[in-house]
C-alpha cells in the first residue's frame, strides 16, 4: 500500500477532494475558513482515505489496492477527526480572560472607585 501506482493515487485524490468538500463546504465544519483550511481538510482526507482500506476492510469496487467505500469512509473520518482535533486545540489554547476566578464568557466587572 505504501508504493502505490498512479490510478489509486488519483482515486484517493478524488475521494479526498469529495470528502473535504463535504466537511468544509457543505457542513461548514472548519477551523480556517479560507483555502488553507480546505487544503488542510483535503490532505487529512487523502491520508484518511489511504488508511481507510486497511482499517475498514477490503470490500466493494477497487482500483489497485484502494477499495472505494472503505476509502471514502476513511477520507470522511480523516477530514472530520483532524478538523475536530484542531478545533479542540484552538479552544484549549485560545485567548483567556485575565483575573482570578473569571469564568469564560462572563462580563468584566467595573472597577471600584473611591468615594469622595
Amino acid at each position: 500500500m505504501i508504493g502505490m501506482s498512479f490510478p489509486p493515487f488519483i482515486t484517493l485524490l478524488i475521494l479526498g477532494l469529495l470528502a473535504a468538500l463535504v466537511i468544509h463546504v457543505l457542513a461548514r465544519y472548519y477551523v480556517l475558513a479560507g483555502v488553507d483550511g480546505f487544503m488542510c481538510a483535503w490532505i487529512a482526507a487523502w491520508v484518511g482515505g489511504w488508511l481507510g482500506t486497511p482499517v475498514f476492510g477490503h470490500w466493494s469496487i477497487r482500483s489497485g489496492n484502494v477499495y472505494f467505500i472503505p476509502a471514502a469512509l476513511g477520507a470522511l473520518t480523516g477530514a472530520f477527526v483532524v478538523t475536530a482535533a484542531l478545533k479542540a486545540f484552538a479552544l484549549a489554547v485560545g485567548p483567556r480572560q485575565s483575573g482570578f476566578g473569571s469564568q469564560p464568557g462572563a462580563a468584566a466587572q467595573p472597577a471600584m472607585r473611591k468615594a469622595s
